[in-house]
């Protein structure tokens, strides 16, 4: 209806003819304005229709799952992808979709997720239209209600086809779309106040309350009866105050229909006046507002779904208006800068979120995208609320109207910063060799309070932060391999990588190869160019052990590379620069190698920058419990079981023994006990430790040969630090006197508890 001053109203009406005793007709009826609702209505598609094209316009395809897990909804993305039907993906109808190799695998991860109520992520090759399979990332995860059950899950699907093996974090999610009717029905009454009394009732009012519209009027109490009981005293309260203040009113109440049960009624009346301005009585109309208020539930419920699954899709998505203003972003993206959505909106810098790297060339896509309506696709980072970047791959999809002009400007952006990290990587390394990385050592950490063990630490921190060389010595089975790994964890080039190498696990003949690689055709069987251990360890550290095994011609190229810093493939003949930190290690004694010709003398003093000897099991006894309790923790939690103390005898014969095989022997003997042990009391068998045999004379002569043997050894050591007075290295020290190695001295004054300090000089003396 068009109003005087051009106003549109939308008027609902409703007539009956009615014809009296003489056979005069007449129409009676009613007229209502329902232009509210008509524009709650028509927000509500309109909101409905954005939060859909959203969904369909957002670079991934997204779809929902019912809690026991079968499809409930697939965006248009997916069904044109698919070009089904969506019928032909609900319930579990989908697999047929999922490649035949990938199927079984993904189902099963599916149902692991739906029975932990973890989110689940995973990959599978999905047949497209064509016929033709590609592989997508696949990421739902869960809405629950306040009770924390599971009443929804949201998922998305990316195309990872041509980035798969560097992507690991993209992301998806569902979304569900509800749709609603609305339907009105809409009756006229008139009331006398004064004497209580309905007046007039049409026949879809009492169709509207739920009476026989044959039947007499029913009186205003029988109404009131069939209101709500919780809505009555509200109803009554209206209906007093109208008619103390002789006004309009308009409110809603429910009613208990006999047949519809509960039913929403709006109510509309208008005061009749005498000439006089006496109220005479009230008319109105009710309307069934009941579907049309779950229409608007249901609306308001999907607009609500549809924006908890925006903000529940891991992805940034930001929504701008045609000159680029700011309108909306989902929850991912507020949490992710730190703002409010008010105050992402006021804020004023385009770029301020842009790395400075990237804002040009950020910026120009954007205004490429909103001046010329073009659809964008770039990598960025975005900076986080706590300063820091992460990389993200952003699409800009323009929304026109029925012109053609463009009304809003979508933007969705999925964290690739992973992969871009992993590109990285894979650009400075060879991480096909990097295995030797994640080689257990023999033990995890180095545990002990013992001071020899304290002198160890106490080198390995000094050393570290140098790019010296490094030459560790000990027995087999002392961890030198761990003492190499801790100097590279606490140097510059921890970042790095760290390259190991045992010299006496490869064959002579092809150490070389090993080392520094080869060029294709060097030899038989090189049917492609290697690189060496030098070159993947490039920047970072290489640990050569069991050193003292390298053949006489390795020797001289391995001095050649720490002299120069450069070295040459086996069978190339370019030069190339190694910036590595070389750490060697060995049990043999190296002295003795290079007297007995097999071992270079200088190459010994390359690697013997900074010696570190590494003690022997049983020169830090007091270390012993604190071993056994770290290897009993670690075998017993793999073993799933609970060990709460250790027999005392067994813990003195631990002590005792001399342990030949040192920390790996001991770390057996636990490790056997526990596969064993049925008690939460740790015990060992005492037949594991073998004892010495008897003593017949033959070996008692034996025997006291090396007694004697320490017992002279003992003498000469103690006569040369008298003669140095207690100086063990220098020139003049015991160990040049004596023609051994000082960090070798070092050792045998411990193991023959010898105490130097004794033979220093006395001042005055």
């Amino acid at each position: 209806m068009l109003l005087p001053d051009g106003r549109l109203k939308h008027v609902h009406a409703i007539a009956r003819a009615v014809q009296d005793a003489s056979g005069n007709r007449e129409f009676v009826g009613a007229a209502t304005d329902i232009t509210e609702r008509k524009r709650a209505e028509e927000d509500l598609r309109a909101s409905e229709r954005k939060y859909r094209h959203l969904v369909d316009t957002t670079p991934a395809f997204i779809h929902t799952a019912l809690p026991d897990g079968s499809l409930d909804f697939l965006s248009r993305g997916w069904l044109e992808y698919g070009g089904l039907p969506q019928t032909d993906f609900l319930d579990w109808r989908w697999t047929a979709a999922i490649h035949p190799e990938d199927v079984e695998g993904f189902v099963d991860k599916w149902r692991a997720a739906l029975a932990s109520g973890e989110p689940f992520v995973a990959e599978s090759r999905v047949r497209r239209s064509d016929g033709e399979y590609r592989w997508f990332l696949q990421r739902n995860v869960p809405l629950r209600d306040e009770t924390g059950k599971i009443v929804k899950w949201y998922g998305t699907g990316i195309d990872i086809e041509e980035r798969r093996r560097a992507e690991e974090s993209l992301q998806s999610s569902k979304a569900y779309l509800a749709e609603a009717q609305r339907l009105s029905q809409t009756g006229s009454w008139a009331w006398n106040p004064v004497t209580n009394k309905n007046t007039y009732q049409s026949e879809e009012f009492m169709r509207v309350l739920g009476y026989d519209p044959r039947a007499p009027l029913p009186s205003f109490e029988e109404f009131i009866q069939r209101v709500h009981p919780d809505d009555r005293a509200a109803n009554r309260e209206h209906f007093e105050k109208a008619i103390r203040d002789e006004a309009d009113f308009e409110f809603e109440y429910r009613i208990v229909h006999p047949d519809k049960g509960v039913r929403d009624i709006h109510v509309v009346g208008h005061p009749v006046l005498s000439t006089s301005g006496h109220l005479l009585e009230f008319v109105g109309t009710v309307i069934d507002v009941t579907e049309r208020k779950r229409a608007e539930e249901e609306l308001r419920r999907s607009e609500m779904e549809l924006r908890q699954m925006l903000d529940l899709t891991p992805q940034v998505v930001a929504v701008y208006g045609p000159n680029s203003e700011r309108v909306y972003a989902n929850r991912v993206a507020l949490d992710y800068i730190g703002l409010s959505l008010e105050e992402w909106r006021q804020a004023s810098d385009r770029g301020v979120y842009f790395h400075p790297d990237d804002r040009k060339q950020v910026l120009d896509s954007f205004d490429r995208a909103f001046s010329g309506g073009s659809v964008e696709e770039m990598e960025l980072r975005l900076r986080k609320g706590d300063g820091t970047y992460r990389w993200f791959f952003t699409r800009c999809v323009p929304l026109r109207d029925e012109k053609g002009q463009i009304k809003r400007f979508y933007a969705a952006s999925i964290d690739i910063d992973d992969r871009k990290r992993a590109e990285e990587r894979l650009q400075q390394e060879n991480v096909a060799l990097r295995e030797e990385i994640d080689k257990a050592s023999m033990f995890e950490e180095i545990v002990g309070t013992s001071p020899a063990l304290k002198s160890v630490l106490s080198r390995i921190s000094k050393v570290a932060p140098s790019d010296s060389t490094v030459l560790i010595t000990g027995e087999t089975g002392t961890g030198k391999e761990l003492v190499a790994r801790a100097i590279h964890r606490r140097s510059d080039r921890v970042s790095r990588p760290f390259v190991s190498v045992n010299c006496s696990a490869i064959p002579r003949d092809l150490i070389a190869s090993e080392l520094f690689g080869h060029e294709k055709g060097a030899f038989t069987g090189a049917t492609q160019q290697r690189l060496g251990r030098f070159e993947l360890a490039n920047g970072g550290t290489l640990f050569l052990d069991e050193v003292g095994e390298l053949p006489a011609e390795t020797q001289v190229a391995l001095l050649r590379v720490l002299q120069e810093h450069e070295f040459e493939r086996v069978g190339g003949t370019r030069r190339i620069r190694a910036d590595v930190r070389v750490i060697t290690a060995t049990n043999r004694d190296l002295q003795a190698a290079i007297s007995a010709g097999s071992f270079r003398s200088d190459l010994f003093y390359r690697l013997n920058v900074f010696p570190i000897d590494v003690p022997s099991l049983r020169e830090r006894r007091t270390d012993i419990p604190l071993l056994v309790e770290y290897f009993i923790d670690r075998y017993a939690r793999k073993a799933g079981k609970n060990i709460k103390r250790v027999n005392k005898k067994t813990l003195e014969l631990l002590q005792s023994y001399p342990w030949p095989g040192n920390i790996r022997e001991l770390q057996n003997v636990i490790e056997r006990s526990i596969i064993l042990c049925e008690t939460e009391i740790f015990s060992i068998d005492e037949s594991w430790l073998p004892k010495r045999p008897p003593m017949t004379p033959e070996s008692k002569q034996q025997v006291e040969l090396p007694r004697r043997l320490l017992v002279q050894e003992k003498d000469m050591i103690e006569d040369a630090l008298k003669d140095t007075r207690g100086r063990v290295s220098g020139p003049t020290g015991a160990a040049v006197k004596l023609g051994i190695p000082r960090s070798t001295l070092e050792s045998k004054i411990r193991s023959l508890k010898i105490n130097k300090n004794r033979f220093r000089a006395v001042p005055g003396t």
